[in-house]
């Protein structure tokens, strides 16, 4: 539906219209319905907080713009919603402005990711030049018909379009925003992570279905991203401390597992592990939330211990989190998204062998991660004493989250579990149902979800036996050293920020911050140039008629001149 016209030229029309269907219906019922138990959740965390009314403001404009992403009929209305969010990121991550590294943090996270939106932008303008419109619809209708499978055109756009969904949902090499953004209250991370920001890239993609069609090529790099991001992310989890740093690589390890879906063309079982991923991440989040708010603001998980009694409802729902996240079989949601993903893997033509063992390996990492944060943060001693639970209306979110996400994957269960294809054939109005399993033997799918099940248990057991004290190798761990250079890597995130700060930022500060530096020599440079151009052209202005008189007489002759010859 078409509001007015925002932009009507003779070369293009662009309305502020929106489309409603089955694919985006979904990211609006995550985005409100997430969002507003986060906002319920806020009104108790952030009570004493100075700035609540500008909380409330920027979490609103946030998930406004959201929605103007996801409804969005044109993709210039897109791009707008795209960039409002870049923009809601960087005063929520910064809220706490007076913190030195939490302005820091805001401005990594802003600048990464318009390095992202930059690509994107530039895949609209060819896009446009191209196809003549920016109408979704029509401009896949329209690639479809001009650019053959493979066609060079399709891919630099397909490129240019995954560079942006890369930066937005914290996917190599642009994530090292992703960590940082934690300097934001915990309820902000929460919507970041498991309702809005970061699965804009993955909404994109799959929106843009057609378009990626086209460009299988990019379609397998989008496959080996998820895949590397998801590893490399799940095993800098294993040895954080802060406890919403784990969260924060555990997001970019799950969107990891939805690129590595989209790379593969199971379109549908990416955004069914959106639906739950939102559930669980969010449950998470705010649990971990609950935790830090009654051990007055602390996030170091090795001063933790001991809470399972002290906050009982956090506990259990923070370990109904862990477990959907984990993939525990049968009765969390997180297993039945996290098999149909590596289902697909493993009977897509699109795929190879080694990209599920790597996705069944970062399974088994997952349940490693998850539940050392368990095991670290509810078990042992107590090593910070809690105020007590949180209120009902910190509470009462999380209950309603951790039923989420024990009971939604119900809406789509393999054959070998009773076939329900619930949300599968919701979304097939909007996304094509691209028969990768033409002949389904359960057999070989029953032994693929044996594989991924004993990878997700054996992850919680090397969990249960290395950090859960009083098992045989948990002494040995308590105090595990991060000064080895392997764990120093971890913990920096495979070092890619030391590794941009070298290449990037301090070649940029050299050039930009030293006395008389380059750049400034050059500013000065061209206002000497224009000083002097000045000078000189003021000589010409003598006052004296006869004088303009003979320079125009002058240049009359110059261009009869010139004509005549």
């Amino acid at each position: 539906q078409t509001l007015w016209n925002w932009i009507d030229t003779s070369g293009m029309t662009v309305g502020i219209s929106w489309y409603l269907d089955a694919l985006s219906l979904l990211m609006v019922a995550v985005i409100t319905g997430v969002g507003f138990l986060i906002h319920l959740y806020s009104a108790e965390y952030m009570a004493h907080d100075d700035g609540y009314a500008r909380f409330f403001a920027y979490m609103n404009l946030f998930v406004s713009a959201m929605l103007t992403l996801v409804l969005a009929d044109n993709l210039l209305l897109l791009y707008l919603g795209w960039e409002g969010v870049g923009l809601c990121s960087y005063l929520l991550i910064g809220f706490w402005y007076r913190e030195p590294e939490y302005g820091t943090a805001a401005q990594k996270a802003f600048i990464v990711t318009r390095i992202g939106d930059t690509a994107f932008a530039i895949g609209l303008f060819i896009l446009f030049t191209q196809l003549t419109s920016l109408s979704i619809q029509e401009v896949q209708s329209r690639a479809v018909e001009a650019w053959p499978v493979g066609s060079n055109l399709a891919m630099i756009v397909a490129v240019l379009f995954l560079i942006g969904a890369v930066g937005k949902s914290a996917q190599l090499p642009l994530q090292v925003w992703l960590p940082d953004a934690m300097a934001g209250p915990t309820p902000v991370s929460a919507l970041i992570h498991a309702a809005t920001m970061v699965t804009a890239g993955v909404y994109l993609i799959a929106r843009m279905h057609h378009l990626f069609a086209l460009a299988p090529m990019v379609q397998e790099m989008i496959a080996v991203l998820g895949l590397v991001t998801l590893l490399l992310a799940a095993s800098s989890a294993l040895v954080q401390r802060d406890i919403k740093r784990v969260l924060a690589y555990s997001t970019m390890s799950q969107i990891g597992y939805m690129f590595l879906a989209l790379g593969v063309g199971a379109w549908s079982a990416a955004l069914f592990h959106f639906l739950t991923h939102s559930c669980f991440k969010a449950l998470l989040f705010l649990a971990a939330g609950s935790v830090i708010h009654s051990l007055h603001h602390e996030q170091d998980i090795f001063k933790m211990g001991g809470l399972r009694k002290q906050l009982p409802w956090t506990f259990w729902t923070f370990l109904i989190g862990a477990a959907a996240m984990s993939g525990v079989p049968l009765i969390t949601s997180g297993f039945y998204s996290k098999d149909w993903i590596l289902w697909s893997v493993w009977a897509s033509p699109l795929s190879h062998q080694w990209i599920w063992f790597g996705a069944v390996f970062g399974a088994m990492l997952t349940g490693l991660y998850s539940f050392r944060l368990i095991f670290r943060v509810f078990f042992g001693e107590v090593r910070t004493t809690p105020t007590g639970e949180s209120g009902w209306a910190m509470r009462g979110p999380l209950v309603v989250l951790a039923f989420l996400a024990t009971t939604i994957g119900f809406l789509e269960m393999p054959h070998t579990l009773g076939h329900v294809t619930l949300f599968s054939d919701y979304l097939s109005h909007a996304l094509p149902t691209t028969d990768l399993l033409p002949d389904i033997d359960e057999g070989s799918e029953g032994r693929e979800q044996l594989a991924v099940t004993v990878a997700a248990l054996l992850g919680i057991g090397l969990a249960a036996l290395l950090f859960l004290p009083g098992s045989l190798l948990a002494t040995r761990w308590a105090d595990q050293s991060t000064d080895h250079p392997s764990m120093t890597l971890l913990q920096g995130g495979w070092g890619f920020d030391r590794l941009y700060d070298r290449l990037f930022v301090r070649p940029w500060f050299t050039l930009t911050r030293r006395p008389h530096d380059m750049l400034d020599r050059g500013y000065e440079w061209l206002a000497v140039c224009a000083e002097s151009c000045h000078g000189w052209m003021s000589l010409t202005q003598t006052g004296h008629v006869r004088w303009y008189a003979a320079t125009i007489a002058v240049g009359t002759l110059m261009l009869l001149g010139l004509f005549a010859l």
